[in-house]
């Protein structure tokens, strides 16, 4: 087995180092994504299972103080319905260094909050949105919020959350025929469309591979707008981006494009995140089926240096993959509202 290969750091066996903390804030949500959870919804984590906002807190001032990470981002479920929300931006602002902040959310109140979350210290946002129409919307989601997820985007850039990104899940038969109007919308409104692959992460097992939009499938749908590939390496960022000719960004830069081919074209080798569940877990890749307890090390009175130890310790067993394509894969237990994006 080889030596670590960054002492203080993040690093696993395999040579790489997480940087980007995903910090799951709660497993709840007020949609119901048929493509997350069932329509009632699921048994959420009891409120004295889920850490407290000083436990949060202190995790995170151990990732970046300690651990390395320059970059966090608050999830869920939706991380909007976490009443401590701006609080717990507002102190990872603090810490020193700076991590970058951002929130992955669904939208509904952010239109509110925004302005709150921008003096917090967040720098940006991704916002779902898998269709444009508000009768498919509500279908896909059991929910009727879809002018309320509109106008989350145009609060999070009139307060300056740029670039506000969209993340989209194309599903067959769904929503596929949307792919040119949504990024014409994007364009439009001068945010950045990211499409993501759907991956096997829902409450109710029922991905299946081959009715799956692929990427490949994606690029096709978008060969109108004449794509031309982005010569900036992505580095570790999971999404393969393109200019679109003809098109500028919100601060007048080249328009671009995003597709997250989580299971098509794995980006596993480059792979810089750490992920911590609102119950205080660690999960060293998002389709890992096992998990090393924080929390309990944090109300038993374990130090700072013993929950770093031991956060390491987590992130050294990383495998080499997701294991998609093993045909030995098992999809985690917990689906991706109780995981954190």
């Amino acid at each position: 087995m080889a030596e670590r290969a960054t002492a203080g750091a993040l690093a696993d066996r395999f040579g790489r180092v997480a940087t980007d903390l995903r910090v799951s804030l709660t497993d709840r949500c007020n949609l119901r994504c048929s493509y997350c959870m069932p329509e009632e919804g699921l048994a959420w984590l009891p409120r004295q299972q889920q850490l407290t906002d000083d436990e949060v807190h202190r995790l995170v001032r151990i990732a970046v103080e300690r651990l390395g990470v320059t970059e966090v981002r608050f999830t869920g479920g939706e991380p909007l319905i976490r009443p401590g929300l701006v609080g717990i931006v507002a102190a990872a602002a603090r810490l020193s260094p700076r991590p970058r902040l951002s929130v992955t959310t669904n939208g509904i109140g952010l239109d509110r909050l925004a302005p709150a979350l921008r003096d917090a210290g967040l720098e940006r946002v991704n916002v779902s949105l898998d269709t444009l129409s508000p009768e498919r919307f509500q279908r896909l989601t059991h929910r009727d919020r879809h002018a309320d997820v509109l106008a989350g985007l145009r609060g999070a850039a009139a307060a300056g959350l740029t670039p506000v990104k969209i993340n989209t899940v194309l599903m067959r038969g769904v929503n596929d025929d949307e792919a040119p109007a949504l990024l014409r919308f994007a364009l439009e409104h001068g945010y950045e469309l990211r499409f993501i692959e759907q991956m096997p992460l829902d409450a109710q097992h029922g991905w299946d591979r081959h009715t799956m939009v692929t990427a490949a499938e994606i690029l096709d749908a978008l060969a109108p707008f004449g794509l031309k590939p982005d010569s900036v390496s992505r580095g570790t960022a999971p999404a393969e981006t393109w200019f679109v000719p003809g098109w500028s960004a919100a601060d007048g830069g080249p328009a671009r494009v995003g597709v997250i081919g989580s299971v098509t074209r794995p980006f596993c080798g480059d792979c810089d995140r750490t992920r911590l569940t609102a119950d205080g877990q660690v999960r060293n890749c998002l389709f890992a089926r096992e998990e090393s307890d924080l929390r309990a090390l944090l109300r038993g009175g374990a130090d700072d240096t013993t929950i770093a130890r031991a956060w390491q310790t987590a992130m050294y067993g990383k495998r080499a993959g997701h294991g998609i394509d093993d045909p030995t894969f098992l999809q985690p237990a917990r689906p991706m509202s109780a995981i954190g994006g």
